[in-house]
Protein backbone atom coordinates (compact mmCIF):
# COMPACT_ATOMS: atom_id res chain seq x y z
CA UNK A 1 0.00 0.00 0.00
CA UNK A 2 1.59 3.82 -0.42
CA UNK A 3 1.90 5.92 2.39
CA UNK A 4 3.57 9.47 1.95
CA UNK A 5 5.67 11.11 4.38
CA UNK A 6 4.66 14.77 5.09
CA UNK A 7 7.43 17.02 6.00
CA UNK A 8 7.03 20.88 7.03
CA UNK A 9 10.01 22.78 5.54
CA UNK A 10 9.80 26.50 7.01
CA UNK A 11 12.27 28.76 8.47
CA UNK A 12 13.44 32.62 8.99
CA UNK A 13 15.32 32.37 5.69
CA UNK A 14 15.55 29.44 2.79
CA UNK A 15 17.96 28.57 0.06
CA UNK A 16 17.23 25.80 -2.82
CA UNK A 17 19.82 26.24 -5.42
CA UNK A 18 19.44 24.94 -8.67
CA UNK A 19 21.73 26.12 -11.49
CA UNK A 20 24.77 27.98 -9.46
CA UNK A 21 27.36 26.55 -7.86
CA UNK A 22 30.49 28.85 -5.77
CA UNK A 23 30.06 31.35 -8.19
CA UNK A 24 29.73 35.12 -7.78
CA UNK A 25 25.68 34.22 -7.88
CA UNK A 26 24.41 32.18 -5.76
CA UNK A 27 20.16 31.51 -6.83
CA UNK A 28 17.81 30.43 -5.01
CA UNK A 29 14.74 28.22 -5.82
CA UNK A 30 11.27 29.46 -5.56
CA UNK A 31 10.64 26.03 -3.31
CA UNK A 32 12.76 23.21 -2.23
CA UNK A 33 14.16 20.90 -4.67
CA UNK A 34 14.15 16.96 -4.31
CA UNK A 35 17.48 16.47 -4.08
CA UNK A 36 17.85 18.95 -1.15
CA UNK A 37 15.65 17.00 0.92
CA UNK A 38 16.87 13.56 0.07
CA UNK A 39 19.79 14.76 1.47
CA UNK A 40 18.59 15.88 4.61
CA UNK A 41 16.81 12.86 5.23
CA UNK A 42 20.12 11.04 3.99
CA UNK A 43 22.02 13.37 6.78
CA UNK A 44 19.67 12.87 9.17
CA UNK A 45 19.47 8.79 8.94
CA UNK A 46 23.94 9.01 8.84
CA UNK A 47 24.05 7.92 5.59
CA UNK A 48 27.34 8.80 3.97
CA UNK A 49 28.08 10.38 1.35
CA UNK A 50 29.53 7.84 -1.01
CA UNK A 51 26.46 5.43 -0.15
CA UNK A 52 24.18 7.40 -2.36
CA UNK A 53 21.33 8.55 -1.90
CA UNK A 54 19.56 5.13 -0.60
CA UNK A 55 16.04 4.05 -1.85
CA UNK A 56 13.89 6.79 -0.57
CA UNK A 57 15.23 8.56 -3.67
CA UNK A 58 13.01 6.55 -5.75
CA UNK A 59 9.74 7.99 -3.83
CA UNK A 60 7.36 10.13 -5.62
CA UNK A 61 8.22 14.01 -4.73
CA UNK A 62 5.98 17.07 -3.99
CA UNK A 63 6.13 20.55 -2.38
CA UNK A 64 3.10 22.56 -1.82
CA UNK A 65 3.67 26.20 -1.33
CA UNK A 66 1.40 26.74 1.40
CA UNK A 67 3.54 30.30 2.45
CA UNK A 68 5.79 30.94 -0.45
CA UNK A 69 7.99 33.57 1.37
CA UNK A 70 9.66 36.59 -0.37
CA UNK A 71 12.41 36.56 -2.40
CA UNK A 72 15.53 38.69 -0.51
CA UNK A 73 19.02 39.56 -1.59
CA UNK A 74 21.89 39.52 0.56
CA UNK A 75 25.28 41.46 -0.64
CA UNK A 76 28.02 39.30 0.62
CA UNK A 77 32.10 39.50 1.14
CA UNK A 78 34.39 36.59 1.53
CA UNK A 79 38.15 37.13 2.38
CA UNK A 80 40.12 39.88 1.99
CA UNK A 81 41.92 41.83 5.18
CA UNK A 82 44.46 40.65 8.09
CA UNK A 83 42.82 37.83 10.74
CA UNK A 84 44.90 36.65 13.74
CA UNK A 85 46.31 33.17 12.74
CA UNK A 86 44.96 30.19 14.10
CA UNK A 87 46.67 26.72 14.77
CA UNK A 88 45.78 25.23 11.27
CA UNK A 89 47.64 28.62 9.98
CA UNK A 90 50.78 27.28 11.16
CA UNK A 91 50.27 23.53 10.68
CA UNK A 92 49.19 23.98 7.12
CA UNK A 93 52.14 26.71 6.02
CA UNK A 94 55.48 26.33 7.78
CA UNK A 95 56.29 29.77 6.09
CA UNK A 96 54.09 31.38 8.80
CA UNK A 97 55.31 29.31 11.27
CA UNK A 98 58.39 30.23 10.67
CA UNK A 99 57.84 34.15 10.81
CA UNK A 100 56.15 34.45 13.97
CA UNK A 101 58.23 31.46 15.80
CA UNK A 102 60.07 34.31 18.12
CA UNK A 103 57.05 35.37 19.29
CA UNK A 104 55.43 32.45 19.74
CA UNK A 105 58.71 30.81 21.90
CA UNK A 106 58.24 33.82 24.54
CA UNK A 107 54.53 34.27 24.74
CA UNK A 108 52.69 33.26 27.65
CA UNK A 109 48.81 32.85 28.95
CA UNK A 110 46.23 33.33 26.27
CA UNK A 111 48.54 35.28 24.13
CA UNK A 112 48.13 33.17 21.09
CA UNK A 113 45.86 33.89 18.35
CA UNK A 114 46.52 37.75 18.72
CA UNK A 115 49.37 37.12 15.78
CA UNK A 116 49.54 38.79 12.83
CA UNK A 117 51.42 38.99 9.37
CA UNK A 118 51.45 42.25 7.51
CA UNK A 119 49.87 41.88 3.87
CA UNK A 120 49.06 38.36 4.67
CA UNK A 121 45.68 36.58 4.26
CA UNK A 122 44.55 34.81 7.33
CA UNK A 123 42.97 31.55 6.33
CA UNK A 124 45.63 29.44 4.05
CA UNK A 125 44.04 28.64 0.36
CA UNK A 126 44.62 26.84 -2.27
CA UNK A 127 46.70 24.42 -0.25
CA UNK A 128 49.18 22.80 -1.98
CA UNK A 129 53.06 20.91 -1.53
CA UNK A 130 56.46 23.27 -1.13
CA UNK A 131 58.52 21.70 -3.77
CA UNK A 132 61.42 22.37 -1.41
CA UNK A 133 60.57 20.44 1.56
CA UNK A 134 57.58 18.67 0.35
CA UNK A 135 55.64 19.75 3.18
CA UNK A 136 51.85 21.31 2.97
CA UNK A 137 51.86 24.97 2.41
CA UNK A 138 49.17 27.74 1.22
CA UNK A 139 49.35 28.50 -2.16
CA UNK A 140 47.80 31.98 -1.28
CA UNK A 141 48.87 34.63 1.05
CA UNK A 142 46.72 37.12 -0.08
CA UNK A 143 43.91 37.96 -2.02
CA UNK A 144 41.23 40.56 -3.01
CA UNK A 145 37.54 40.37 -1.57
CA UNK A 146 35.23 38.50 -3.28
CA UNK A 147 32.22 40.12 -3.08
CA UNK A 148 28.85 37.45 -4.02
CA UNK A 149 25.05 37.94 -4.42
CA UNK A 150 23.04 35.44 -2.22
CA UNK A 151 19.57 34.99 -2.73
CA UNK A 152 17.39 33.34 -0.06
CA UNK A 153 13.26 32.81 0.92
CA UNK A 154 12.52 34.97 3.46
CA UNK A 155 9.07 33.41 5.79
CA UNK A 156 7.99 30.47 3.58
CA UNK A 157 6.79 27.40 4.85
CA UNK A 158 6.17 24.24 2.63
CA UNK A 159 4.31 20.88 3.01
CA UNK A 160 6.59 18.68 1.02
CA UNK A 161 5.80 14.83 0.44
CA UNK A 162 7.68 11.71 -0.15
CA UNK A 163 5.44 8.49 -1.43
CA UNK A 164 6.47 5.62 -1.24
CA UNK A 165 5.42 1.74 -1.77
CA UNK A 166 7.50 0.84 1.67
CA UNK A 167 6.03 2.66 4.83
CA UNK A 168 8.98 1.30 7.38
CA UNK A 169 11.27 3.69 5.33
CA UNK A 170 9.34 6.15 5.58
CA UNK A 171 8.60 5.62 9.20
CA UNK A 172 12.65 5.72 9.60
CA UNK A 173 13.28 8.75 7.46
CA UNK A 174 10.49 10.47 9.96
CA UNK A 175 12.08 8.94 13.30
CA UNK A 176 15.24 10.64 11.80
CA UNK A 177 14.46 13.79 10.83
CA UNK A 178 13.15 14.21 14.80
CA UNK A 179 16.26 13.16 16.11
CA UNK A 180 19.14 13.35 13.12
CA UNK A 181 22.60 12.03 13.30
CA UNK A 182 23.94 15.09 11.69
CA UNK A 183 23.00 18.58 11.33
CA UNK A 184 20.18 19.97 8.93
CA UNK A 185 19.67 22.98 6.86
CA UNK A 186 17.28 24.23 4.58
CA UNK A 187 19.19 24.38 1.42
CA UNK A 188 22.64 26.08 2.84
CA UNK A 189 24.18 26.08 6.62
CA UNK A 190 23.11 29.36 7.37
CA UNK A 191 19.49 28.25 6.91
CA UNK A 192 18.50 26.10 9.90
CA UNK A 193 15.13 24.63 10.08
CA UNK A 194 12.49 25.75 12.80
CA UNK A 195 9.81 23.43 14.33
CA UNK A 196 8.94 20.14 13.92
CA UNK A 197 9.97 18.53 10.12
CA UNK A 198 8.52 15.43 9.97
CA UNK A 199 4.27 15.92 10.42
CA UNK A 200 3.00 12.55 9.64
CA UNK A 201 3.32 9.11 7.37
CA UNK A 202 -0.35 8.69 6.05
CA UNK A 203 -2.12 6.00 3.76
CA UNK A 204 -2.86 7.13 0.33
CA UNK A 205 -0.61 8.89 -2.81
CA UNK A 206 0.69 12.41 -2.62
CA UNK A 207 -2.09 14.28 -4.35
CA UNK A 208 -4.50 13.02 -1.82
CA UNK A 209 -2.36 14.10 0.90
CA UNK A 210 -2.40 17.45 -0.24
CA UNK A 211 -5.73 17.76 -0.61
CA UNK A 212 -6.62 16.37 2.56
CA UNK A 213 -4.68 18.57 4.95
CA UNK A 214 -4.51 22.41 5.59
CA UNK A 215 -2.76 24.84 5.10
CA UNK A 216 -0.06 24.83 7.21
CA UNK A 217 0.20 27.86 10.12
CA UNK A 218 2.59 29.85 10.55
CA UNK A 219 3.24 32.16 13.90
CA UNK A 220 1.01 34.41 15.51
CA UNK A 221 -1.24 33.35 12.52
CA UNK A 222 -4.45 31.06 11.76
CA UNK A 223 -4.48 29.03 8.99
CA UNK A 224 -6.27 29.64 5.57
CA UNK A 225 -8.14 26.81 4.86
CA UNK A 226 -9.80 28.41 1.84
CA UNK A 227 -6.53 28.86 0.39
CA UNK A 228 -5.44 27.60 -3.08
CA UNK A 229 -2.15 27.05 -3.04
CA UNK A 230 0.11 26.07 -5.65
CA UNK A 231 1.81 22.60 -6.11
CA UNK A 232 4.33 20.54 -8.10
CA UNK A 233 4.23 17.50 -8.32
CA UNK A 234 6.39 14.49 -9.71
CA UNK A 235 4.73 12.03 -12.40
CA UNK A 236 5.89 10.30 -15.09
CA UNK A 237 7.54 11.99 -18.63
CA UNK A 238 4.33 10.57 -20.91
CA UNK A 239 1.96 12.67 -18.66
CA UNK A 240 0.25 15.70 -20.25
CA UNK A 241 1.99 19.20 -19.58
CA UNK A 242 5.19 17.15 -17.49
CA UNK A 243 8.52 19.57 -17.80
CA UNK A 244 11.43 18.50 -17.16
CA UNK A 245 13.72 19.05 -13.20
CA UNK A 246 17.37 18.30 -13.10
CA UNK A 247 17.12 17.70 -9.44
CA UNK A 248 16.45 14.13 -9.48
CA UNK A 249 19.62 12.71 -7.11
CA UNK A 250 22.38 9.89 -8.11
CA UNK A 251 24.99 10.80 -5.62
CA UNK A 252 26.01 13.13 -3.15
CA UNK A 253 29.89 12.46 -3.65
CA UNK A 254 32.24 14.99 -1.93
CA UNK A 255 33.61 16.49 -5.28
CA UNK A 256 29.90 17.68 -6.06
CA UNK A 257 26.66 15.97 -6.54
CA UNK A 258 25.40 14.47 -9.37
CA UNK A 259 21.56 14.74 -10.70
CA UNK A 260 19.26 13.33 -13.37
CA UNK A 261 16.34 13.98 -14.59
CA UNK A 262 12.56 14.11 -13.19
CA UNK A 263 9.22 15.64 -14.38
CA UNK A 264 6.68 17.03 -12.84
CA UNK A 265 3.55 19.16 -13.17
CA UNK A 266 1.84 22.49 -11.65
CA UNK A 267 -1.36 22.80 -10.66
CA UNK A 268 -3.53 24.37 -7.66
CA UNK A 269 -4.75 22.57 -4.61
CA UNK A 270 -8.35 23.23 -3.08
CA UNK A 271 -8.00 22.06 0.34
CA UNK A 272 -10.81 19.57 1.24
CA UNK A 273 -13.97 20.70 3.36
CA UNK A 274 -13.01 18.29 5.91
CA UNK A 275 -9.39 18.36 5.49
CA UNK A 276 -7.29 18.27 8.80
CA UNK A 277 -6.09 20.70 10.38
CA UNK A 278 -2.68 21.37 11.73
CA UNK A 279 -2.46 22.45 15.84
CA UNK A 280 0.14 25.52 15.74
CA UNK A 281 1.24 24.73 19.48
CA UNK A 282 2.22 21.10 18.08
CA UNK A 283 4.70 22.02 14.70
CA UNK A 284 5.67 25.56 16.07
CA UNK A 285 8.68 26.45 18.12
Amino acid sequence: MTHTLLLRLAGPLQSWGMISRFSARRDSHSRPTKSAVIGMCAAAMGLPRDAGPGDLAQATFGVRADHPGTPVRDYHTVGAGKYPLRPRDLITDHRRAAAVSADLDTATGDHFGHHTLPHWYGSPKKITTDPASGVLISGELARTALITERWYLADATFLVGLQHDDQDLLESAAQALEHPKRLLWLGRKSCPPSGTLALAVVPGDLDTAFHTHGILPEPDSTPESARRPWAWLQVPPSQRGAVPVQDQPVRFGALGPEHTTRWEVRRRITIAPNAAEWKSEDIIS
